[in-house]
Order: structure tokens, then sequence, then C-alpha cells
């Protein structure tokens, strides 16, 4: 019964039309691109006699999402969701057709696989953040948990398919086939997002610029423990576990003596151990605790790159590949989700592009660390020093953990901008905001711990050179102030404070022993190195 329940909640994100839309055409994309992935790797290893080259296939298609991820989050974030799954849907699309057109002509060569893997990376690195974004817009927040499941459920079923379907292609039609499937497939979901609407909660404030974008993404990652314990954990797990799949075309060539057909057969076991454990992840996690799942997680990628390099059967490796696939995809899931939960929709674009941006940059460097260390040394030694590596990102868990399921709601609430004598123009400021509080002494650590965390959700939201005063002369009396450079960065702070950051306000406002609750007085800066007459130049003041 149980484990009815946890099938039936996996699956309740499937009745929304919009998400459903989107997740199946995806699919379709996902066993074109990974049909063309297989024909990808294959023609690379049969093609050019480096062993960096072929870890390099991996590297091509991942490396963008370092780059652009975190621009393209502030984009997501900025602009319609929806416009830029678009946008990064066409590029995968020109990618896919123009490497089929060369193959057709026959001009191919390794560094045109590279540059092309590239270019689809750079669709990747557009689309995944707004997709990832747009399921708390499309869905409710108790569903993101189970849509985040299918997400990559979906993608590892596909996985378990496509492989093999590309060693197939490659071996009876030629890797020409495979590159026109992904081709076709990849318009799939351009006419999925360009059908689908869903509401999305439009802020009365005009949109930031980008790179203030970039950096209030930023500062929130940096502020937020439980989000930056996250992107670690991930940025480590990605370095080492790439490994598996880096080398893995250099494993069946070398250690198994085999074709195309064991490539995508091996690939397959692997999307079949990702997808066993997506089906029990609900049940799983209700008997053992999200950080210790991902710690083991960790453990079963390590077993399978010592197994992997030691046995000469098909069979053995490919148990070991469906252990090291379960483990993929229960540390993918469980990141994802953690950061989601714990990201306000403001800001959501920009954590999973920061996520995206170094666990794929991880996955990139481990790319090309494993590849150097099977070239310079033995593809023994690269996977044993990556299985050593998965066992320190496991024992990581002690000093980095990561809390999921229960994190508080981030709907922003209503804020009534306050009447001013002065018209302030949008850019006006610096603005300095500052709040009196009257503390009795036995409330006093219970005050510091409040604006200890006052001071997280205040720097989270925006604001600036956060500080607390103690009145000399009156030692009851504290000040807590902040700046924001303008005005409109005033106005976005107050919006994107939610219900649970007002409630840390609450709290002090019941310690303060005055009355009334403490009103913030807003001031605005002004400079006197610059004298400004209406019908003079500027004049700067000498220093003496």
């Amino acid at each position: 019964m149980q484990r009815e329940d946890s099938l039936l909640s996996t699956l309740a994100p499937l009745q929304n039309r919009a998400f459903r839309a989107i997740w199946a055409a995806t699919q379709i994309s996902s066993l074109g691109w990974l049909v063309q992935t297989t024909a990808i790797s294959w023609l690379m290893a049969t093609t050019s006699t480096s062993d960096l080259m072929v870890a390099l296939v991996q590297a091509s298609s991942t490396l963008p999402a370092f780059f652009l991820s975190i621009l393209a989050g502030a984009i997501a974030d900025s602009f319609s969701r929806r416009g830029v799954m678009l946008a990064g849907h066409c590029l995968i699309a020109l990618a896919s057709a123009t490497l089929a057109i060369s193959v057709a002509l026959g001009f191919v060569s390794p560094w045109l696989i590279l540059g092309l893997g590239f270019l689809a990376g750079c669709g990747f690195a557009l689309n995944d953040p707004a997709w990832h974004a747009s399921v708390g817009d499309i869905l409710e927040k108790r569903d993101i948990p189970a849509a985040v499941t299918l997400m990559s459920v979906g993608y590892n079923t596909v996985r378990s398919i496509g492989p093999a379907l590309g060693g197939l292609i490659l071996a009876f039609l030629g890797p020409l086939a495979a590159f026109v499937l992904a081709a076709v497939s990849d318009l799939v979901p351009l006419t999925a997002v360009s059908r689908s609407k869903w509401h999305v909660r439009s802020s009365p404030l005009p949109r930031e610029r980008i790179s203030t974008a970039i950096q209030d993404g930023l500062r929130f990652t940096a502020i937020s423990s439980e989000i930056r314990a996250a992107i670690v954990r991930g940025t480590l797990f990605g370095l080492a576990s790439i490994s598996i799949l880096a080398l893995l075309p250099l494993i069946v060539r070398d250690h198994l003596a085999g074709g195309p057909i064991a490539y995508g057969a091996l690939l397959a076991a692997f999307g079949t151990g990702a997808f066993a454990a997506g089906l029990g992840s609900s049940y799983m996690r209700r008997t053992v605790s999200q950080d210790r799942l991902i710690a083991l997680a960790s453990v079963a990628c390590a077993l399978c790159c010592l197994a992997l390099p030691l046995t000469s059967s098909l069979p053995v490796a490919a148990l070991a590949l469906a252990i090291g696939g379960a483990g993929w995809l229960i540390t993918w899931t469980g990141i994802d989700v953690a950061i989601q939960l714990s990201s306000p929709r403001w800001v959501v674009g920009r954590t999973l592009s920061i996520y995206y941006a170094l666990s794929y940059g991880g996955m990139a460097a481990g790319s090309w660390i494993w590849g150097s260390i099977a070239q310079n040394y033995s593809l023994t030694m690269a996977f044993e020093v990556a299985a050593a590596v998965l066992l320190l990102v496991a024992a990581a868990a002690f000093v980095l953990p990561i809390e999921l399921w229960e994190e508080p709601e981030h709907e922003a609430s209503e804020f009534v901008p306050p009447s001013l004598a002065l018209d302030l123009k949008p850019r006006s400021g610096p603005i300095v905001v500052r709040a009196e509080y009257l503390i009795a002494e036995h409330d006093l650590e219970t005050f510091l711990a409040c604006m200890r965390e006052q001071r997280r959700v205040r720097s989270r939201a925006g604001a600036r050179n956060w500080t607390l005063q103690r009145n000399l002369l009156k030692p009851s009396l504290w000040t807590e102030t902040y700046r924001t450079p303008t005005w409109m960065d005033y106005l976005r702070l107050n919006h994107r404070l939610t219900a649970a950051d007002k409630e840390v306000g609450d709290r002090l406002a019941a310690l303060h022993d005055g009355d009334g609750p403490p009103i913030p007085a807003l001031s605005i800066e002004r400079a006197t190195g610059v004298v400004r007459a209406r019908s003079q130049p500027i004049t700067r003041i000498s220093r003496p």
C-alpha cells in the first residue's frame, strides 16, 4: 500500500496539462539526444586515436553550462521563461541539424564534433534553468519534489532505451540515421513549449538589469547556507562521477573488446539503474534521511568506478553501471529539489543556474582530468582516483549536510510603499534605512539571535552594509541600519521578503519595549564632494 501511494504521489504532476506536454516532449527530445550522443562518442572513438579527445565529447556539451548558466538564470528570472526555453531548444535543433548535414556531406572532423556539441550545450544551458524554474510556476509547491523526480526518471528511462537504440542504429544504419533522428526529435519540444501556456505571477516593478540580477543571485546563493552546501556537494560529485560516462567508450573498446551495441547496452544498464532508483525514491526517502541517501549514492558510484576496470565480463560491467546509475539519479534529484525548495520564486532561476554552472563545470573539468590520467597513466588508475574522490564526497555529508523537504513557504508577501515627501526617481539613492529598538536586558540574547536571522534575511533580499549599533548613553537603545543602492532596489527588497521572512520582523517588534512597533526611518544619502549649480558645470571640492 505504501509503495502504491508513493507511485501515485510521484505521478501526480502529470495531471497538469502543460507539465505533461512539455515533460513528454522532453523525453522524445532526450531520446534523440542520447542516440546522437552515442553516435558521437563512438564516432570520436573510431576516428581519433586520442583518449583525451574521446573524453572531451562529454566536456564539449557540459562546458557551456559552466560559462552561460548564470547568465541564463538571470535571463530566466528577468524575461519570459517560456521564451527562454524556446530559444534554448532552437539552438539544440540547429546543432543537431548541422551535424546531420555535415555527416551527409562527408565533412566530419573531431573538432567539428566538439564544436557542435558545444553549440548544443549552449542550448541546454539556456533551457535547463528556465525549465526547472518553471516547474514551480506550473505546479503547486507540494508537487515540486515529485516533478523533479519525474523529470529525472523520465530522462533515465529514456537513457535505458536511447543508447541501446543508438547502438543498433549505428550498427545497421550508420551514424547519419542517428543524427537525422536527433534533428527531427528536437522539433517536438519546440512545438510543445510554443503551444503550452501557464500563469506566472507578474512583478509590479520594472525588469532588473541583467548585471544587477546576476549580482543579486550570487549574493543570495552565497548567503544561503543550505543552497551553498548543496552546490558544493553537487560540484564535487559531478567532477568525480562523470568519469563513468566519459571513460566508458574506452572500457568497451579496451577492456571488453566490444562494439557500438555493447556500448549502447552498457549505457542502457546505467539508465535502467537510474530508472529503478527513481521509482523507489519516495520509499527510500521515508526510510533513510535525504542527506544519508545522497552520501550512499556517492558510495554506489565509487563502487561502480572500482568495478569497471577490473572486469572483462559484459554482465558484470552492466551490473556495476546499474548501481552507478542509481547513485547518479538519487544524487542529482536530491540536490535539485533541495535548491528548488530553498529558493524564492524571484531568484530560483539564478540559484539553479549557479548550481548547473558549477556542477557542469565540475563534470567538464572531470572529463578532462580523467581523460588525461587515462592517457598519461592508465585507465584503471583514472577510475581508482575517481572512486577515491567519490568516497570523499560521501564523507563531506558530515561537514556540509543537505537539508531537504522541510523548507518554508517562499511566496512573496504584500508590500505597500510608504508615502514620501520627496519625489524620488527609481534610480535615486543610496537609500539608508534605520530602525530603533528598545530592548530590556533580559530579552537581549533573544534579540541578538533574531537580529542574526534578520541580517541574513535582509542581505539575501538585497540589503547592503547591514549593521547593528548599541547606544552608549542609553544601552537599551539598538539601531538596525542597512542601505540599498537605489530607491528601486529598496522596493525590490521589500517585494522579495516572504511571509516567513516577515515573521522575523514580527518577533523583533514583539521584543521592542516601546509604544507601538518600531517604524523604519528612510533617508537618502547626498555626497558633499561635488557641487552642481543649475547653470554651471560640475565643480569638485579640492582636498587640502
